[in-house]
Formats: C-alpha cells, structure tokens, sequence
C-alpha cells in the first residue's frame, strides 16, 4: 500500500513531468505525449512514469528515446519541487491503456449490431400506456 507521503509525491511529479514536457522541453522528437500516471517506490528513490504517446509504434520510441535523453533535466526540475532526501530516479515507460481500450472498441463495433438498426426498432407498449417521443413509457390519464 502507497503511503500519503508517497501519493502526494507521484501527483507533484506528474504534474511537474508533464508541465515540463508540454512547456519547456525543445526537443523535436518530444511531441503528442500525456503523462498517464506515476508510481513512485515506497523510499522516493524511483518513480515510474506512464506516459502515453500517440502515433504509429516507431513514433512512440522516438518519443521515448527524446524522453529518456531528458530524464536529467526532468530529474532537476521534479528535485526543485518536492522536498525530499534524494531525488526520484524517473523512468519512463509507455503506457498501452489507451490503445488497448481503442482496440477493444474497434472488437466491439465489429461484434455488435450498428446503433442505428437498435434505434428503429419502437418497444410496443403494454395497454393504457403511450409512448412518448423519447421512448418513455407513460401511463395515459384517459385509461383505467
């Protein structure tokens, strides 16, 4: 189990990480990135962080390359925010969250009927209810 400390440092690096990647990194190979999550070691030695990179796979390890070139100024920047004994070695890993919920989507359209034959189809309602335009049923006041 995370301690509090441990927490509130994983969300200062994220924030720090990804302020710095989006703001100040120059470098070209460095681009489309979100900084996913952070683990940071029960000692705030290491810190993993999860980012996400879009585009094709040889597009994602140059990124990770440029990220990993810039570990050391991200390192410095992350020191000059938490206040702790040593500062965090980060690693960069890349996170396949999101391409695995956009894959299980793609299975998902493929296996499942199109919304729009769903919506043709109108519930017949039970007697003394209308359907209303919106698919409600709704008891009609003129029926017992």
């Amino acid at each position: 189990m995370s301690s509090r400390r441990a927490l509130k440092a994983a969300q200062a690096i994220r924030e720090v990480v990804s302020t710095a990647i989006l703001l100040e990194l120059k470098d070209p190979r460095v681009s489309d990135v979100t900084v996913t999550m952070v683990e940071v070691s029960g000692d705030l030695r290491n810190a993993k962080v999860y980012v996400s990179i879009m585009g094709d796979e040889t597009r994602q390890q140059l990124c990770l390359h440029g990220l990993r070139s810039s570990t050391g100024y991200l390192q410095k920047r992350v020191g000059n925010r938490i206040d702790t004994r040593y500062t965090p070695r980060l690693k960069f890993v890349l996170d396949k969250g999101a391409r695995n919920a956009m894959e299980v989507t793609r299975i998902l359209k493929e296996v499942l009927p199109p919304e729009d034959e769903e919506a043709d189809e109108v519930p017949e309602a039970a007697p003394g209810v209308t359907v209303a335009p919106d698919v409600q049923a709704v008891p009609d006041p003129d029926h017992d």
